[in-house]
């Protein structure tokens, strides 16, 4: 079976999945979606592929937005009070990423977008964030339905 390597969002640490404590004697690890960080014992949820495509969009220069797929946008194209799901950092730089991960916004985190103006307001869990319009635009996010969580 090949195995990827996945990289910690907080110490940027590389490793095989294979090589976790999840993998090797957790009780939940079957029906758990989250990866440990052997280097600093960070949780987080494993990346999708189609996060894994979403960064190679970044890596390219200046990428539009009529590329990506239906339902995926920049957290600034949200309305106020609309809730998402965090699917791609499109940080270049790694410390931004891992700033923004200190916050807890990661990959398969769930988002509410409080307000747009002056800067982006978000609230992920019980921490409200304020992020400058540049960085809102590199998070791409997926709108979650309001009929499907009430």
């Amino acid at each position: 079976m090949a195995t990827g390597y996945l990289t910690c969002p907080l110490c940027g640490f590389e490793f095989e999945k294979l090589d976790t404590l999840c993998a090797h004697g957790c009780p939940l690890g079957a029906m758990c979606s989250l990866v440990r960080c052997p280097s600093c014992a960070f949780e987080f949820p494993e990346t999708p592929r189609s996060v894994s495509w979403l960064r190679e969009l970044f890596r390219r220069e200046s990428p539009g937005y009529s590329t990506l797929p239906e339902g995926v946008r920049p957290i600034d194209d949200l309305d106020s009070g609309d809730r998402a799901k965090v699917l791609c950092l499109g940080a270049r730089k790694p410390s931004r990423q891992d700033t923004l991960a200190v916050f807890g916004i990661v990959p398969g985190a769930e988002i509410t977008l409080l307000q747009k103006r002056p800067s982006c307001v978000l609230q992920i869990g019980e921490t409200e964030l304020a992020l400058d319009s540049d960085i809102a635009r590199t998070i791409l996010v997926q709108r979650i339905d309001h009929a499907v969580t009430s």
